[in-house]
């Protein structure tokens, strides 16, 4: 018992002994070397403008530090994704990976990478939809080191707001983005509505946005639109049941490659005439969208009601002038008349021949 006792103490004085002895100690440990990131992702500017029907040019360069930029042994990676408006999903655009390149969903056939040199890793998106409009992640990947950028892609257009022939707060969430499609536009994105809040838009009814909130621009207060001392602002109602929640909505369209044109007509037509005479005229009588598009970005100009689409009787004036919207250049509307009874003028949109 004794031996045994003492056997334990002499190890364990050998063992606090040796415990400073750097060759025992090193072999126990792993030394890393923290010199940074070897590669970063660059962008030149975060928001790049353009329109519908045009193309664009998302930057992106990638970066690699003085002691790896000649010694690369790994092939190099670029994604592009688009963020969605709740930013817990990505869409899938572009992939690069040495001769490998491959476009996704609607981007297929439109994009293509710029490679202006040998780190160039920005986008190119050619005839730009409205569902384009966003942001967009520039992701590049070498070996174990990875980088990312967001740059916007933002569209020069109109915000406009849009109900039913049923009347007001008649729309549910997935029923406003059809609207909308139905129009020639997209559902408005808050920075949209926002933009165009700046510019001058009041509305006293809330829409529906493209991230499931309920809101309205006013740039007069007033008592019956959240109040005659309170101070211009969009109005948030917050986030709403999209299955059970009714509110109009904001749309947002841009350029479109057409003909946008009051008929003229010697008499004036029932909504079914009126049809029939765009169809007649090798067109189609225009949407809503494209009205708003031809008075903001071409400031079409005209003092003749019109029917549209969507039963809606409208005229856009981008000269006020008495009787014709005395205070303000704007898409002044009508109605919803009597389709079969009333008469009015026509719009009509003839599709670009190529």
């Amino acid at each position: 018992m004794k031996s045994l006792l003492i056997l334990v103490l002499i190890s364990f004085c050998w063992a606090e002994h040796h415990s400073g002895n750097s060759t025992l100690y090193h072999d126990r440990i792993i030394l890393i070397h923290e010199n940074g990131p070897r590669l970063t992702v660059e962008v030149e500017q975060t928001k790049v403008v353009s329109h519908r029907g045009g193309n664009a040019t998302l930057p992106c360069k990638f970066v690699h530090d003085s002691v790896s930029a000649g010694t690369a042994t790994h092939k190099i990676r670029i994604k592009w994704t688009k963020l969605t408006s709740d930013y817990l999903k990505e869409v899938d655009v572009f992939v690069s990976m040495g001769h490998h390149r491959r476009s996704y969903g609607s981007y297929q056939g439109r994009v293509y990478l710029q490679r202006a040199s040998d780190n160039d890793a920005s986008l190119v998106i050619t005839d730009i939809t409205l569902e384009d409009y966003g942001r967009y992640k520039c992701e590049v990947i070498e070996g174990l080191e990875d980088d990312t950028a967001v740059v916007s892609l933002d569209l020069q257009g109109v915000v406009f707001p849009f109900f039913p022939r049923i009347g007001r707060y008649n729309l549910n969430f997935l029923e406003a983005q059809q609207a909308c499609q139905d129009q020639d536009s997209i559902i408005a994105s808050f920075d949209q509505l926002y933009d165009a809040w700046r510019l001058g838009l009041d509305w006293c009814n809330a829409g529906w946005l493209s991230d499931g909130s309920v809101q309205y621009p006013i740039t007069n207060p007033r008592e019956p639109c959240g109040g005659k001392n309170t101070v211009p602002g969009v109005r948030n109602y917050g986030y709403r049941d999209k299955d059970k929640g009714r509110y109009d909505v904001f749309c947002f369209t841009s350029n479109f490659k057409g003909r946008f044109y009051y008929l003229i007509h010697p008499t004036k037509l029932t909504y079914d005439e009126a049809v029939q005479a765009c169809i007649n005229d090798g067109s189609q009588i225009a949407k809503v969208g494209q009205m708003y598009a031809a008075w903001k970005l071409l400031n079409y100009d005209r003092c003749d009601g019109g029917w549209l689409a969507d039963g809606s009787v409208r005229y856009p004036i981008s000269r006020p002038r008495r009787r014709c919207s005395p205070d303000e250049a704007a898409v002044r509307f009508v109605g919803f008349p009597d389709k079969k009874h009333k008469l009015y003028g026509v719009y009509c949109y003839k599709e670009q021949q190529y």
